[in-house]
């Protein structure tokens, strides 16, 4: 297991800053966010431009961990060209996996193994691994919901964030997880709902047994520090990171 650091820590910055300051921070390499509104890059820049893009993540002089997706529609013919751009980027920069969402809690299941399954495809077609991410709200936001589109699915990961199973309605034991997960994501979360990223150290996530867990499934791949740079953050982000970063490497 190795430590790196999502561009979302910086997300006030510019994508060039960010990734400047990640360097600096001697992380090995960055988990990129590729969010249809997020701060940096959008699935639609990179359709209308790969090689440009490529050349700009090469200048910075760090290595890709995975891309974490997010698209303006849950799918469609648009969807898709942006999907099969950003996995040529992937395959280009050497990235070896990329996360996207679920469809939303209440989505056909059915319906939703399908999409995955095309997708699982495309991305596989490129070298890459696809993962969900187990966001609440999704169907992959629950232990068996998530472990249930893994099997219907197969080749399908997980990308894990321990933050949501911390409070309800999906607190709980992980443990079925661990033989899916591909990628991982972490910060501190409180007991509270609104306590979704508190200072590391004041909130409840045993990272000491995520590890465990992990290190028991042969788990070796990137555990990415994501304390995010938003305009509601209450404290300073960059000495959490860094905190987070010395807290991981200790574990692994």
């Amino acid at each position: 297991m190795y430590v790196v650091c999502s561009t979302l820590c910086f997300g006030k910055l510019k994508l060039e800053d960010a990734l400047r300051h990640i360097r600096e921070m001697h992380f090995a390499k960055a988990d990129l966010a590729i969010h249809h509104d997020g701060p940096h890059l959008t699935p639609a820049d990179v359709a209308r431009d790969p090689a440009k893009v490529a050349t700009k993540l090469r200048a910075s002089n760090l290595g890709f961990a995975g891309f974490h997706l997010t698209f303006a529609e849950l799918d469609g013919p648009a969807v898709r060209d942006q999907l099969r751009a950003v996995c040529k980027l992937a395959r280009t920069l050497a990235v070896p996996l990329v996360t996207v969402l679920a469809a939303p809690t209440g989505h056909d299941q059915n319906a939703e193994v399908e999409r995955l399954a095309a997708w699982r495809d495309m991305v596989q077609a490129d070298g890459l691994l696809l993962c969900v991410e187990t966001a609440t709200g999704t169907l992959a936001g629950d232990v068996a919901g998530a472990v249930e589109l893994c099997k219907q699915v197969p080749g399908l990961g997980l990308t894990l964030d321990p933050s949501y199973f911390v409070t309800p309605p999906t607190a709980g034991a992980v443990d079925p997880l661990y033989p899916y997960v591909r990628h991982v994501r972490m910060r501190d979360t409180g007991a509270k709902a609104e306590q979704f990223q508190v200072r590391i150290g004041q909130g409840e996530i045993e990272y000491g047994k995520v590890i465990g867990n992990l290190d028991r499934c042969q788990y070796d791949r990137a555990l990415a520090v994501d304390v995010r740079d938003t305009a509601n953050c209450e404290f300073p982000v960059a000495p959490e990171v860094r905190k987070l970063k010395y807290l991981l490497e200790s574990l692994v």
